[in-house]
């Protein structure tokens, strides 16, 4: 059995599900509660559109709260910024990467978590194909990444620790 992964997070990314979590529990989850309390005054359930639809959408609510309570509970927050100290030159969670490829083509990648992973934005996860070919790498190095696509070969031009929202 594989050991489960860290489920590192920013300072960002955590506010955003404990306010996510804060509307679930206080306000959308007791109105939902008092719309099928009122289609059920209404009589026969089963063809109570109102009912189905309120119980369809609490069990909806329900999980999502689960879901978030779970990834927040075991969240290992961590602030990019503070990582500065501790990575040195290397590639740690929450590095901004500067990046090039055989084409000379550079991007600008930042890793973060799961839960908050943008590819508009060029945030991948540390645990992605790239992300985990440039942990512990160092600005100068080459790594080798492999991908559905086939393999790239990437040269790290900057590390950076910046805010990420």
């Amino acid at each position: 059995m594989s050991q489960p992964r860290k489920n590192y997070m920013t300072p960002g990314c955590a506010a955003r599900m404990r306010t996510e979590l804060k509307e679930l529990l206080y306000k959308e989850r007791p109105a939902m509660v008092d719309t099928v309390a009122w289609a059920a005054s209404n009589g026969d359930r089963s063809e109570n559109a109102d009912y189905q639809y309120g119980k369809r959408r609490l069990r909806e609510i329900d999980r999502r709260i689960r879901f978030l309570t779970k990834q927040l509970d075991a969240a290992d927050i961590v602030d990019p910024l503070d990582q500065k100290e501790r990575a040195g030159d290397r590639v740690l969670f929450g590095a901004t990467v500067t990046v090039e490829n055989a084409d000379g083509v550079e991007r600008v990648l930042s890793l973060v978590g799961g839960d908050e992973m943008d590819a508009s934005r060029w945030r991948i996860s540390w645990f992605s194909p790239v992300g985990r070919a440039l942990l512990n790498a160092r600005e100068g190095d080459e790594v080798t990444v492999v991908t559905p696509g086939g393999r790239e070969e990437l040269e790290i031009v900057k590390v950076e620790y910046l805010p990420l929202d």
